[in-house]
């Protein structure tokens, strides 16, 4: 596999032949870093690329609420004062009701 570059040159793609990577598969495979690639040639033309599959990092799952039980009904009575006009429309809408 070639792949000599200086620090400061331009990245080149790393390449190999059909018979290395068929006989070193599961190296070049292992040896792949994101952003990186390997061209495979054929009588020295590039016939495919070689390139990891990028990472999906996976977000932990959201944790439950609490299991608080079923409401009870009543629980806030006296609490809770529905005035007698609630159904009423509100002074600044009498006009639009008509």
């Amino acid at each position: 596999m070639k792949n000599d570059v200086p620090r400061g040159e331009p990245i080149t793609m790393p390449t190999v032949t059909i018979e290395e990577a068929q006989n070193k598969l599961t190296e070049l495979i292992h040896r792949l870093t994101p952003g990186e690639e390997v061209v495979i040639t054929e009588n020295d033309r590039p016939v495919a690329r070689l390139i990891p599959v990028p990472i999906v990092r996976q977000r932990p799952p959201r944790p439950r609420p609490p299991v608080t039980g079923v409401p009870k009904a009543g629980r806030y009575e006296g609490r809770l004062v529905v005035p007698d006009d609630f159904k009423e429309p509100l002074d600044e809408m009498r006009e639009y009701m008509g």
